[in-house]
């Protein structure tokens, strides 16, 4: 409009904000609902959700079930299996009939109030989902005010209580599957569906693909993982009876056998951290332990093996190795050998002729 300034702007204490508009009109309406903001913070709050209802239709009747539901839908395999337990969860049950709308923070901390560690991951991610799909106009719980996610310790298996369980365990299947996730460093789930055609007993080599991942995975094996297969079919699955198990239930019967030896602390996915730290400690490539665990991220592979003990070389052997791989020894010939073909016999040299002999007048 003719003679209006080309932004208006709304003054605070040591503060001046633009309004970004060059419309007068437009500008009093939002200089009025900034005040209104700040002295009926909970009328704003009130308007604003009925104006974001009249831009949704279905923003009133959408609750916290709707987006498990939805979030469910976005996972495969494993992961979905994952959450369909998550979501199973019973802490959530006062959240699932919620109007996401209405969900206030006092809500979402009473459910983690009741909750568990995995109660606090899964809805921290249904929440993010909730923003990123635009059913959500505003945090419920800002993000630095979610309570910490505190997991329970974790720790390798030793190798004197893999000996243990190997020893009272009866059953050979159990005891050749145990014996492979010492070795190996796979998941329980790899493991278990192992078969004999995953074996190159020529190269030496098992190589199988990832259940979580779906990756590749071709690892060496060495003298006692081959007496380990050797007591395995030759044809087939390795483990037929655990691979129909469902991964829960391998684990309560592993947790089962450290309750009658009184060990405490461990889980069948504790031979995988015992496996990184082994690889820690004999400085072995972290490259290879990665790819050998099925570590994506390097801080996802440390965290595993934080716990190993390493015993660091001397900066002197490091630079003597280093000298030796450097220098490159010119090959010295052997010394001639007398009558050979590159040396040959000495011949008597000639003598001079009368007028040649200088030394004579």
């Amino acid at each position: 409009m003719a003679g209006a300034p080309s932004t208006w702007r709304i003054s605070r204490p040591k503060k001046q904000e633009s309004l970004h508009t060059r419309d007068k009109t437009e500008a009093y309406r939002l200089v009025a609902a900034r005040n209104e903001t700040e002295t009926a913070p909970a009328f704003s709050l009130q308007l604003a959700r009925v104006y974001w209802k009249a831009g949704d239709s279905a923003a009133g009747t959408r609750h916290w079930q709707f987006v498990m539901e939805e979030l469910v839908k976005t996972k495969k395999g494993e992961t979905r299996s994952r959450w369909d337990t998550a979501v199973k969860d019973r802490a959530f049950e006062p959240l699932r009939r919620q109007p996401i709308l209405e969900t206030k923070a006092e809500h979402f901390l009473r459910v983690l109030s009741v909750g568990t560690v995995s109660t606090n991951v899964y809805l921290r991610r249904m929440h993010n989902f909730a923003l990123d799909m635009g059913w959500l106009p505003w945090p419920v719980i800002p993000k630095k005010q979610w309570p910490a996610v505190r997991y329970q310790a974790k720790r390798a298996v030793t190798l004197e209580e893999h000996r243990a369980i190997f020893a009272r365990e009866g059953n050979d299947e159990r005891r050749a599957f145990y014996q492979m996730a010492w070795h190996l460093g796979a998941s329980q789930t790899d493991i278990a569906l192992l078969e004999a055609g995953n074996i190159d007993w020529e190269n030496r080599i098992i190589s199988y693909t990832r259940k979580k991942s779906g990756e590749h995975a071709a690892v060496r094996f060495d003298e006692e993982v081959a007496a380990v297969l050797r007591t395995r079919s030759a044809t087939g699955p390795l483990f037929p009876y655990l691979r129909g198990v469902r991964a829960a239930d391998r684990a309560t019967e592993f947790k089962q056998r450290c309750r009658g030896l009184k060990i405490s602390g461990i889980t069948l996915h504790s031979y995988r951290y015992a496996w990184a730290e082994r690889a820690k400690s004999a400085v072995y490539p972290e490259r290879f332990a990665q790819q050998a665990l099925g570590h994506n991220s390097k801080a996802v592979h440390r965290a595993y093996a934080r716990h190993a003990h390493v015993v660091i070389p001397s900066l002197g052997e490091y630079e003597k190795k280093a000298e030796e791989q450097r220098v490159i020894p010119f090959p010295t010939p052997a010394p001639p050998v007398a009558g050979s073909e590159n040396q040959p016999l000495p011949v008597a040299p000639e003598p001079l002729a009368a007028g040649n002999n200088r030394g004579h007048a």
